[in-house]
């Protein structure tokens, strides 16, 4: 992979959310679960446990003006940090019942990369298809970088023994390159249930005639067994 904004896999507990400490709270509406100062960033419905029900996945932000500071750098003269934080909630037959969250979703900005876009502003990030949750994010630099880069997250429930609890498996991981001086792409797909890696390169987004795509099969080196609440998403994650 050409891009250099990968790192190594950081494995922590992201459980700070006021939510987490009344995992499996239940409430007639969504809003119930929205903490004061908060805001709705999006929603996506989908059934992902299989019961028929649409279950919801949405990402939340804070509103906090403390969290918007100046940039002396380059890139906007002003970072919005302000936190955002991913809730699973499933849908029984009169409540809402919060199963999962995560909060590593980037903020809008960052104080390490000012030049960095809003990771979600340039696509919905969130999709439920074929009881699968997608997350996904978008890299774009207004400076010091060339490079563009797509990342999706894919996660299958598992049922656990805890009625109250579930899990959320990384199952899939999908990411894209592109260079926009070049023209240069390449791909790069995980299944980490069968273990193979897919890669492709060769293939530029500015030449005229069909070029002859590389396309490389590989098995991870070391076996990954993940669920939502250990992906930090503010790491670009090398899974090799």
């Amino acid at each position: 992979m050409q891009n250099k904004r990968y790192s190594k896999l950081i494995i922590l507990g992201f459980c700070s959310l006021p939510a987490c400490n009344v995992l499996a709270e239940t409430h007639p509406n969504i809003q119930a679960f929205i903490p004061k100062g908060w805001t709705l960033f999006q929603k996506v419905e989908g059934d992902l446990n299989k019961d028929g029900q649409k279950d919801i996945a949405m990402i939340i932000e804070e509103k906090n003006p403390k969290n918007i500071v100046k940039n002396d750098a380059l890139g906007s003269e002003e970072l919005d940090l302000n936190p955002r934080k991913l809730l699973i909630l499933f849908k029984d037959q009169q409540s809402y019942r919060l199963v999962g969250s995560n909060d590593t979703i980037p903020s809008a900005n960052d104080a390490d990369a000012p030049c960095l876009a809003d990771p979600l502003e340039e696509f919905d990030p969130l999709e439920i298809k074929n009881g699968v949750l997608q997350v996904a994010f978008h890299y774009w630099y207004s400076c010091g970088s060339w490079y563009v880069n797509n990342n999706t997250y894919s996660f299958r429930y598992e049922n656990t023994p805890q009625p109250n609890k579930a899990s959320f498996k990384l199952i899939g991981f999908d990411s894209t390159d592109f260079h926009r001086a070049s023209g240069d792409s390449s791909t790069y797909s995980v299944n980490f249930l069968t273990g193979k890696t897919k890669s492709t390169s060769g293939a530029n987004e500015f030449a005229e005639q069909k070029q002859k795509i590389k396309t490389t099969w590989s098995k991870l080196k070391q076996r990954y067994d993940l669920s939502l609440s250990q992906i930090n998403f503010k790491e670009n994650n090398d899974f090799e």
